[in-house]
């Protein structure tokens, strides 16, 4: 491994426990007084940053085909649509 993927590497490892120290603030630190449904807002939106720069890096699909990297989006896609439909058909 070249010095340059392994700070690439490293950088994203460092990126991910910063990411996973937000989502613990978010939700324990008493002095922002975040809602609960801000703290679960935020905690979704660095959830979603996590995944993407997970597959990208560590899946190696950022130096993928990019029709790979449609499918995977369409995927992903469906399974919020699908997600979605069952939290309807529920209530």
């Amino acid at each position: 491994m070249s010095d340059d993927s392994l700070k690439l590497y490293t950088a994203i490892y460092v990126a991910l426990l910063v990411a996973a120290t937000l989502n613990f603030v978010l939700f324990e630190a008493e002095f922002l007084n975040f809602t609960y449904a801000q703290a679960l807002g935020g905690t979704l939106v660095i959830a979603t940053v996590k995944t993407l720069l997970i597959v990208a890096y560590f899946q190696h699909l950022r130096w993928e085909n990019r029709s790979l990297s449609y499918v995977m989006a369409l995927a992903l896609a469906l399974t919020m649509l699908l997600m979605a439909a069952a939290t309807y058909s529920i209530s």
